[in-house]
């Protein structure tokens, strides 16, 4: 079973220095027919202008994600971290007990394309924590590179929850499948570019809830970036 999540469809948040489209429920856009899938909570596609940015504040138990598409992100916290994500890394910061933290765009010219993730941990009262990675596009060529997990394998992210986060980035034509075990769900996100997933055609911002299914396919329509979570 695939359910598609139209990019066109999703909440709005509009601020002048920020154009944010949000795929679940987020601040005062509430839906209850997208609040979270199993357990991704937040995807929200940010666009924040030269030297606009979140100002410090703070959040707890959740696993949060940053993917940097285009631009660079400035990010300081209170465990001490400060650090600017360029385009192609990733960001994890467990927020356990509790961090407070701002993000900004250095640039004076240029704007930030992001994507900001929150996953739910697989308890509450973690220890905070911090990590960040460039992932090239060599490595995410024509291929799933796992980007996040709970154990960390093959140098990605670690996260507290069963969940597995991978990227791609296709050229026209060029196809990937994941094999999904059985009680196992996938959500895919369309974050750059067109594509196909399981027959269905999806462009930036489109995203699809795929269960009961053992494989997901995704073909490139053109350059694309798309990210899936193998979720339980």
């Amino acid at each position: 079973m695939l359910t598609i999540r139209k990019g066109a469809d999703r909440g709005v948040s509009d601020f002048g220095w920020l154009d944010s489209r949000h795929t679940f429920s987020f601040g005062d856009y509430v839906d209850p027919k997208h609040h979270q899938f199993r357990t991704l909570r937040v995807i929200n596609d940010d666009r924040v202008a030269p030297g606009g940015g979140f100002p410090t504040h703070p959040h707890r138990d959740m696993e949060i994600l940053t993917c940097v598409l285009s631009g660079q992100l400035e990010h300081r916290d209170s465990m001490g971290n400060g650090e600017v994500i360029h385009a192609g890394e990733w960001q994890v910061m467990t927020a356990g007990t509790g961090v407070t933290h701002s993000e900004f765009n250095p640039s004076d010219t240029e704007p930030v394309h992001l994507l900001q993730i929150w996953l739910f941990p697989d308890r509450r009262g973690h220890t905070p924590g911090y990590g960040q990675r460039l992932f090239t596009d060599a490595e995410k060529a024509g291929t799933w590179r796992l980007v996040a997990s709970p154990d960390a394998a093959d140098g990605a992210l670690p996260i507290h929850q069963d969940a597995r986060v991978y990227q791609t980035k296709l050229a026209a034509g060029q196809a990937v499948a994941h094999e999904l075990r059985p009680g196992r769900a996938a959500f895919v996100h369309v974050a750059t570019g067109a594509a196909t997933v399981n027959g269905h055609k999806l462009v930036a911002g489109d995203a699809a809830a795929v269960e009961e299914e053992t494989t997901v396919t995704v073909t490139g329509d053109e350059t694309a970036e798309v990210l899936l979570f193998d979720l339980k």
